[in-house]
């Protein structure tokens, strides 16, 4: 298979700092443009700011024209990123109810526009404790009316506080209790910042068994690429450019050629700094992939 690489990108009608070009479409259809321009042939969004309880807000002329340029200019898959405030594993019911609503309205939106997935994190079970967050969790994903063709995903965290999803075992958990089929996206940065070493061949490696053992291969359907601005096991979560973290090139070389990752998207949440943006990155990783 290909390399699918791609970056996570704004829908906004507006120009983004760090475009080269205007957007020729004043809708979601941006995406598409913005990550030809940045040499993704995959990748993520969000369907509105994710700062806030919104519902996306894309009629269908927009969503018919995402789909018909993803399948003329993209080789695929888009995710969708949740809102940063679902909290799957809350005990608060007003915020559960907000969650699940929150939820719904993304697997809707994504089977309208012809995304296989939806990513989320976990949340901070803020007192329920590990198992009372991990049925929380299960509790909400089993209420969502998941479309066919749509498939949620739980990201890895870096755990830090209450936060679930830094341990693979939270994962695994989820996915043993609910009765829904869902996947998983691991975050490099995150992962190694929870305490995972993926900072040579060989900690990748290990590291990648162990996902196996605990949660299995055969859920890891997306990757976000990111090098960590911080130490293993700090539970910091700061993106650092492709190689350039304490990541460093060693092991995103190998995350990029693992022959049991080779093959899963890699989507970059990379920062805009130092004159380099996701279009640096993702040659970056061109570079680094061995055929």
């Amino acid at each position: 298979m290909s390399l699918s690489v791609g970056a996570h990108v704004s829908i906004s009608t507006s120009r983004a700092s760090n475009d080269p070009e205007t957007p020729p479409h004043g809708n979601i259809a941006n995406a598409v443009f913005r990550q030809t321009q940045f040499g993704g042939n995959c990748g993520q969004i969000f369907t509105h700011s994710p700062q806030v309880w919104q519902e996306p807000d894309i009629d269908e002329t927009e969503a018919t024209q995402f789909r018909e340029t993803t399948e003329q200019d993209l080789d695929g898959p888009w995710v969708i990123h949740t809102s940063y405030l679902v909290n799957l594993c809350t005990p608060k019911e007003g915020l559960r109810e907000k969650s699940l609503a929150s939820m719904q309205a993304e697997v809707d939106a994504a089977a309208r526009l012809g995304i296989p997935y939806v990513n989320v994190h976990l949340g901070a079970h803020t007192g329920a404790g590990v198992e009372g967050g991990l049925d929380n969790a299960a509790g909400v994903i089993d209420d969502i009316d998941i479309p066919d063709g749509v498939t949620i995903l739980l990201e890895s965290d870096a755990g830090a506080g209450t936060k679930l999803g830094g341990e693979f075992e939270h994962l695994a958990g989820v996915i043993d209790r609910t009765e829904t089929d869902i996947d998983v996206c691991i975050d490099t940065a995150h992962a190694f910042a929870a305490g995972y070493d993926l900072s040579s061949a060989e900690a990748v490696d290990e590291t990648v068994a162990e996902f196996d053992d605990v949660v299995g291969l055969d859920h890891l359907k997306c990757i976000h690429l990111n090098d960590s601005k911080h130490a293993c096991g700090t539970h910091k979560d700061e993106h650092a450019h492709v190689g350039e973290g304490h990541i460093g090139e060693a092991g995103m070389e190998r995350v990029i050629n693992h022959p049991e990752l080779r093959d899963v998207p890699l989507v970059l949440e990379t920062p805009t700094e130092n004159g380099k943006s996701f279009a640096w990155n993702i040659d970056r990783v061109r570079e680094l992939r061995r055929e």
